[in-house]
């Protein structure tokens, strides 16, 4: 019976065990998604694979797609990180932001992520340099974009701050072009135009959502700022422009109907979503549209990959 009974014991505290190690392991693995916005840099990476795969017009190598995804993820995770360490106040102003990792306090050593995100930036960088130049080039201009002019320029003082910050979402896409030796290809181009245009109606979506969160926070962006017809208004400028660059990418001479349709149903709900944000212009439309913006530029980026490769 005793014996029984520590058995028991002994199983208990072993379940226990592993059922603490585990919920640390979830809690670190969720610090570090949050810390590097992984989410947003596995986005990246798929804007960067769209370059590569649209600029050779088709597979662009397994070597240069896998030099590509290290340094890039990890010049772009670093300069994620460096941006939460240098808004980390800010963050803590605002309740979309309150719950990341510095303002919550799970990072108690915010020196170490300044080293660890300078590291890693440079390891992109550096890494990249050893096999492709240009694939250097792009991944410290795309770092230095968004940590440089965006986190500590713009974003703090003018409303256009999104506007220049998206050229970083660009340099994903022709960091990809680079891997494939394409950056400068027409089409590869396209993308990164295509990027730049949508970055706005991402984050200006997303400000209208949270203006007042914004606007604690001093950040003057261009929703605070305007109201909400005139933010909508330039919402549709951009939402615009990317659909006509989206449906032209349609042109590709390796490209057919299994982007085409999609992307032409895609852009028209991206529109439609656009055109009820300007007819009302409340941050449930908004954030409608910010959720969707997101599928849709996964869609694009996805079908055109698969369509060049194994079409």
């Amino acid at each position: 019976m005793d014996d029984l009974t520590n058995l028991s014991t002994t199983s208990s505290v072993s379940t226990y065990w592993w059922r603490t190690m585990l919920a640390n392991v979830g809690a670190t693995a969720q610090t570090l998604v949050q810390l590097f916005k992984l989410r947003v840099v596995l986005l990246l990476l798929i804007a960067a694979a769209g370059g590569a795969v649209i600029g050779a017009a088709g597979w662009p190598g397994g070597k240069e797609l896998l030099i590509l995804m290290i340094t890039g993820g990890l010049s772009a995770s670093g300069a994620s990180a460096l941006n939460q360490y240098l808004e980390r106040e800010r963050d803590s102003q605002m309740t979309r932001t309150r719950q990341r990792p510095f303002p919550s306090g799970q990072i108690t050593n915010p020196a170490a992520v300044l080293i660890t995100s300078m590291v890693m930036i440079a390891t992109g960088v550096f890494g990249a340099a050893i096999f492709n130049p240009e694939l250097a080039f792009f991944n410290a201009l795309g770092a230095a974009i968004y940590v440089g002019i965006y986190t500590l320029w713009l974003k703090p003082r003018s409303v256009v701050n999104i506007v220049i910050g998206g050229a970083a979402g660009s340099c994903a896409v022709l960091s990809g072009g680079a891997a494939a030796g394409a950056w400068n290809e027409p089409s590869t181009l396209a993308l990164a135009g295509l990027l730049f245009l949508w970055t706005p109606v991402h984050f200006w979506s997303l400000a209208m959502a949270y203006q007042k969160d914004y606007a604690n926070a001093s950040f003057p962006m261009l929703p605070v700022h305007i109201s909400g017809k005139q933010a909508a208004g330039w919402v549709a400028v951009h939402t615009f422009g990317t659909g006509i660059i989206a449906i032209i990418l349609a042109s590709h001479p390796n490209m057919g109907w299994l982007y085409l349709i999609p992307s032409v149903l895609s852009t028209l709900r991206l529109g439609m979503l656009t055109y009820r944000l300007y007819r009302d212009p409340s941050p449930q439309i908004a954030y409608s549209l910010f959720k969707f913006s997101n599928m849709y530029l996964g869609i694009l980026l996805l079908l055109a990959i698969i369509d060049l490769i194994w079409l």
